[in-house]
């Protein structure tokens, strides 16, 4: 699908159309929809399933008027939903698609049917992780991903993934897609999120049948944080995922495909 033309900038959506209730999926830092490709398979035959690359990632190319911060993005977020004409949506968000999803639920409740939460924190991001984030930003800008490759890894994935040669793919092939994107968009994108405010005052405006999961290894947004979100959030259920890391739809697709399954069908 080409670019679509939103709040003073260019995002990438991929959209498998039909008449299903539309899923809206927005991926974390670093990555792309392409994340989402295991859920979006199995959903597309009953839901009009479609992914955003924020600004700066994937395919959406760098904001020349900057706007990197949640905020931001999700007015972006809403945009999208305006150009596609959807109405209330299944939104489904996964660290920093999680910040923007919050936000979304918070302050746009007429527009989120039901709301699933991956991986992801309401709060800022921790002071000690800050400067680690931001150097590694900049090696990045610099030289690329692959130098420093070895130090991103375990904040993404739990230990052990990619011992095996299909997992090992899967990494390469996030790498490869890293390669592709320019780096000066990606360096203001992981600003944005190092530099996040918290939403954590705003939970409780939250309407929408909510489902908070994260994997059980998750370095960078801990078990701790899915709890916070989960006891802000009023009838929120929490869901930890065995086995796996920050990035739970690659690691363990099948679950979090169970989990979107049930959670949708649940308030569908």
């Amino acid at each position: 699908m080409p670019l679509l033309d939103v709040n003073g900038t260019q995002v990438h959506v991929t959209d498998t159309g039909g008449d299903g209730p539309p899923v809206v999926l927005g991926h974390g830092l670093l990555f792309s929809g392409w994340m989402f490709a295991a859920q979006v398979e199995a959903l597309r035959d009953r839901y009009r399933c479609v992914t955003i690359d924020w600004r700066g990632q994937g395919q959406s190319p760098p904001a020349r008027s900057g706007g990197y911060d949640m905020d931001t993005l999700t007015d972006d977020l809403v945009g999208v939903l305006e150009a596609l004409d959807l109405g209330p949506v299944h939104y489904v968000g996964l660290s920093m698609g999680g910040f923007v999803g919050m936000r979304l639920a918070a302050r746009h409740p007429e527009r989120v049917r039901t709301l699933t939460l991956l991986d992801t924190s309401a709060g800022p991001e921790d002071p000690e992780k800050i400067a680690q984030y931001k150097l590694l930003a900049t090696v990045y800008r610099l030289v690329g991903m692959k130098p420093v490759a070895g130090k991103v890894e375990p904040i993404m994935f739990a230990p052990g993934y990619g011992d095996a040669p299909a997992e090992r793919a899967q990494i390469e092939e996030w790498m490869s897609q890293l390669g592709r994107v320019r780096r000066g968009g990606m360096k203001r994108a992981i600003r944005g999120v190092t530099d996040r405010e918290a939403i954590l005052p705003e939970l409780g405006r939250i309407t929408a049948p909510t489902v908070v999961a994260t994997g059980e290894h998750d370095a960078a947004t801990p078990v701790a944080k899915a709890e916070t979100i989960a006891d802000a959030i009023p009838g929120s259920r929490l869901v930890i995922i065995p086995g796996a890391g920050h990035s739970s739809t690659i690691e363990r697709p099948d679950v979090v495909t169970q989990i979107l399954e049930d959670h949708l069908a649940a308030h569908g």
